[in-house]
This record gives structure tokens, sequence and C-alpha cells, in this order.
């Protein structure tokens, strides 16, 4: 396996029609839905690739003598405006705006110019001539429209296009900028917890998101496991938080881990802005808005490792960065876990189902398997036991389909696509 080939970000855009995958090798595939045939009525369409570029390119910090990985960090879809679709990907350092296009038709007929392209001598040119637009072989172009630049000295971890569609903001680890998706050379800083004395710092940002209908608020998230929902109505500068969500810890149950395990991976909003759900190292927690001292909802996502964590710890697995996703109601849940298990939570039933992605068993119309861990004593015939689990097959990343039952989830170098079953 090439380690340039491993995807590090999958993102649906708004109409669920394109999706979008980012690679360690810097670049995007874009995979579009077919057309439902009239041969197979009931024959969702498939996603096939659509277009493939190169985002991003290896560079190099001479000031600070540091290599900038061209692996891509997020993918933003931005709302459609016309026949042209835009997204925003973004490395450590730098973001792009991309224009992806396609053209089907070719002009002919040129009065200056001849058919291949030369131009003709004007003496020559007796007659007008109406050029004509002729049909072609469908071709997608990407073109870089926008290159923000030079706004963070630390990396890069989150993007999130804002709902009035006209500014989006950045987060690295120690700041949050704001941007104008029409001004390249400048942004506003937002956020800024780096103290005067570096040896003081004691969290970093780990996500940050803005609110899907409201302009002024956003959130973001640390590594102390906390979150703060700010708004920029009241002040330029969002250092004090209007709220502050956290979880009391149970002193019964701390570790050496428990710091490490409380850090949020991912923080994401409802669609319908109510709620805000958040990943850690082991659970994912949904919060109320209006409730800032506890969550409303809590769902262990592999409560059986907490005996490993010492493992983990030494194999680096302990710092995985899990995301985490909403379906288009809000009614169920998806993140990943490790040996290519990602889990769903219903929030309706509180059931949980355990699902694995693999190519043995993601042949066309298979239907999925539920999977199941034992923790010891005896394992049943179905189960795996929790210590043949393979850590180095894991599933960070996971999107859903805005309004359907379709889910994209990115097994290392593997992106597969499941849909429920149609009767």
């Amino acid at each position: 396996m090439c380690k340039a080939d491993i995807i590090s970000t999958v993102e649906f855009n708004y109409s669920g029609e394109l999706l979008a995958t980012g690679d360690k090798g810097g670049r995007v595939v874009i995979f579009q839905r077919e057309q439902e045939s009239k041969n197979r009525p009931h024959s969702r369409g498939e996603y096939n690739v659509y277009s493939t570029f190169q985002s991003h390119e290896p560079e190099f910090d001479y000031l600070k003598s540091l290599e900038i990985e061209e692996k891509i960090n997020k993918i933003r879809w931005l709302p459609q405006q016309n026949a042209a679709h835009s997204l925003l990907s973004t490395n450590d350092k730098t973001i792009k705006l991309w224009k992806i296009s396609q053209r089907d038709k070719r002009a002919e007929g040129y009065n200056l110019k001849d058919e291949d392209g030369r131009l003709r001598d004007p003496f020559r040119i007796t007659s007008l001539r109406v050029p004509v637009l002729l049909p072609m072989d469908r071709m997608v172009e990407a073109s870089p429209r926008r290159i923000f630049a030079n706004a963070h000295t630390y990396h890069i971890n989150s993007i999130s296009v804002n709902s009035d569609h006209e500014t989006y903001l950045s987060a690295d680890d120690l700041r949050v900028n704001l941007w104008h998706l029409e001004i390249t050379d400048r942004s506003f800083n937002i956020v800024d917890i780096k103290p005067a004395n570096m040896e003081e710092l004691t969290e970093v940002i780990t996500a940050a998101e803005c609110h899907p209908h409201q302009c002024n608020v956003f959130v973001y998230s640390s590594s102390k496991g906390t979150i703060r929902l700010c708004d920029m109505r009241a002040a330029a500068l969002c250092d004090r938080q209007s709220k502050f969500f956290e979880e009391p810890e149970d002193p019964s149950s701390r570790s050496f881990f428990s710091e490490i395990i409380s850090s949020i991976s991912d923080v994401k909003f409802s669609h319908s802005g109510r709620y805000m759900m958040t990943r850690d190292y082991l659970s994912v927690k949904v919060w109320d808005l209006n409730m800032e001292n506890r969550p409303v909802e809590t769902y262990q996502v592999h409560e059986y490792l907490r005996s490993k964590l010492c493992s983990l710890y030494e194999n680096d697995c302990i710092f995985d960065k899990f995301e985490c996703c909403w379906n288009g109601a809000d009614s169920a849940i998806m993140t990943g876990s490790y040996n290519n298990f990602f889990r769903m939570f219903d929030r309706n039933t509180r059931r949980d189902v355990t699902l694995e992605a693999s190519r043995e068993n993601s042949k066309p119309r298979a239907i999925l398997k539920a999977r199941k861990v034992s923790t010891g004593g005896k394992r049943k015939k179905d189960e795996i036991s929790v210590d043949s689990l393979d850590f180095n097959k894991k599933i960070l990343h996971t999107a859903w389909h805005p309004k359907e039952n379709v889910i994209a989830v990115a097994a290392t170098n593997n992106l597969y696509i499941f849909q429920d079953k149609i009767n």
C-alpha cells in the first residue's frame, strides 16, 4: 500500500450527488452519482469517478526548515450557485478554493482563426461566419480560483463554511481565523489561545465548526475535553466564550490516560442546529446547546479498549483522531473504530450496530453482517476476540449522505460506499 493513497478526508456535497475524498498525496478525487436508469428503476445510481486533481504539492518552509506535507486535512463543499461546483481544500498551511466545471460542447467556425487554432490573415477574410456549438466528449476541469495562505503558524485542523455562504473559518492548534471567500490576502483572528509564555500552554484547539443556521455562532473543542460556543456579535475577539460545555470527570475512573482519552477529536452541529456531537477516544456525546453541564446522550464506541489503553499508548494509537457524523434527519450517528469496524447509533431506539468495511464482505448487493467483540471468557461463533483486533486498520473518516441512507467510509486507502437495502 502506498502511503500517498491513504484517504485523509471524506465529504458529501449539499445535494449528496457528489462525494469528495482527499488523500495524503495531496489529491482530491470526486465521485458523481450516476442517474437512475430506466431499465432498472429500483437501482439507485452508483458513485463513479467524476474528476481527479492534484490540490496541494509538498512545500518547504525555508525560514523554519520545515517540510509542509501535501496531505489534505479537510474538504468542505460550498453551496452550488451555478452549473459549476466549488470546494475548499486545505493541507497544514494553505487553503484553496477550487471550481469544478464540465464542458460537453465546443465552438467551431471562428472568423479570425482556423479550426486548428492558427490566426488567419485578416485581409483574406471575405465572409462572416456564425460560430456554432458542437457536442464533444465530457471534460471536467478543476481550476484553483483562490489561494488563502500565510495565516496559520500552526497546523490547520478544521475549515467550516458559514451559513451566510460568504465567509468561512479555519482553525489551527491555537487560533481560529475568519475569512471572506472573495478576499485572500487577509483574515480576521477571532480566537487566540496562545499564552504569552509557551511553557504555560495547557490545551490546544482540536476542531471548530460554524453553526448551520446562525452565521454569528461557532464552536471549537479542545484537547482538555471542553467545548466553547462563541458569538461573534459579542466581541471581535471571541476569547470569552458564550457557553462552556464540559462533563465533570468521575474521580473513581481517573487514570494516567484520562487526559489523553478525554481530548475531543471532532465536533459536529446537528442539521437542526439544536444539538452538537463530540467524539473523544472511547465515546460519542450529544449535547443540547441549552445545557452546558453534561451531554444529553453518551454512546460507548469501543469500551472494550479501556483495558488496552497501555498498549494503545505504546503504539501511539491512543492519539488517533476519529471523526463522527449525523444522518440527514439527525436521528442516527456514525463513527469509526479499529479492525475496519464502524459504529452506528440510533438515537430514537438506542440500538447500535458494529459493521465492518472490508473487501471480503463488500460484494455488490451483499448485506453487511453485524460484528461483535468478545472481551473475555468464552467466545461465541461470530464474535471476534478483543486481542485479535487489528489496530493498523482504522476508520477515522466517515460521511453520511445529507438526504438518504448512503454512507461513505474510508478504510486506509479504500473507500466503501454502503446504502440501505431496497426491496
